[in-house]
């Protein structure tokens, strides 16, 4: 099975991926489910769930995080890159967004995703890729200083939207290497979507963000997975 790869705008990614896992959830009749690092921020709606009658869990490492979500989520209080992670189900569908890039051990991250799907299941993540030029900054500055410039360039509820430190393993976009690491743990890479642009972070310097949105309209014509900002991926088990 080859791997779907397609490339779109950033304002796609971020709009866009609610509807993108439900529309897989639909499509496939999904009902056990886990948001994993969704903590105070669960993905799918209360009313979503309940009208799809889905068994839906939030597992996060933090606790503070998860007291911070509604309380009719079932809560999972574990760390998923734990060699030693114990579930009490399997899972038709396990996701993410914006937490594989504070992953240390990317690939126990992934095996330990793998183990807690139902055969033919679907693990879905949305994250940050290097090589661009904020996460760069975000990688290589020390924390209290990447943390500093986030709340100049891209200022947030710091109470709900919480920043962690950020190491980037295994969040790049969708080249062939990439592919390949993921297939060696036993998934089937389905669908690989890049994205471009990140002009949010350059709101206060008109300058630079005249050139990055010309760098994005450009790679956009001219994709290259080296240089996207974010990317979906979606596995399933392999059989």
């Amino acid at each position: 099975m080859s791997t779907h790869i397609s490339y779109r705008s950033t304002k796609e990614a971020w709009e866009g991926f609610g509807p993108f896992l439900e529309e897989l959830i639909n499509e496939n009749k999904l009902k056990k489910i886990c948001d994993v690092g969704g903590g105070a921020n669960p993905v799918l709606s209360e009313e979503y769930i309940k009208e799809r009658s889905i068994d839906y869990s939030l597992l996060d490492i933090s606790e503070t995080e998860l007291k911070k979500a509604p309380e009719n989520y079932h809560k999972i209080l574990g760390d998923i890159a734990s060699p030693n992670l114990e579930l009490d189900q399997k899972y038709d569908l396990v996701f993410s967004k914006m937490l594989a890039e504070h992953i240390s051990d990317a690939k126990q991250f992934h095996k330990n995703v793998l183990n807690s799907l139902e055969q033919n299941g679907f693990a879905v993540h949305f994250f940050p890729t290097l090589y661009t030029l904020p996460f760069i900054a975000n990688y290589l500055f020390p924390e209290r200083l990447a943390s500093f410039l986030l709340n100049k360039l891209a200022p947030r509820d710091r109470h709900q939207f919480e920043k962690f430190p950020a190491y980037y393993r295994w969040c790049r976009g969708p080249s062939r290497r990439q592919i390949e690491k993921f297939n060696s743990l036993g998934y089937t890479v389905v669908e690989y979507r890049g994205f471009f642009g990140h002009s949010g972070y350059y709101n206060k310097i008109d300058v630079l963000k005249k050139v990055h949105n010309w760098k994005t309209r450009y790679l956009l014509r001219h994709p290259n997975p080296n240089f996207t900002s974010f990317a979906y991926i979606v596995l399933q088990k392999a059989q």
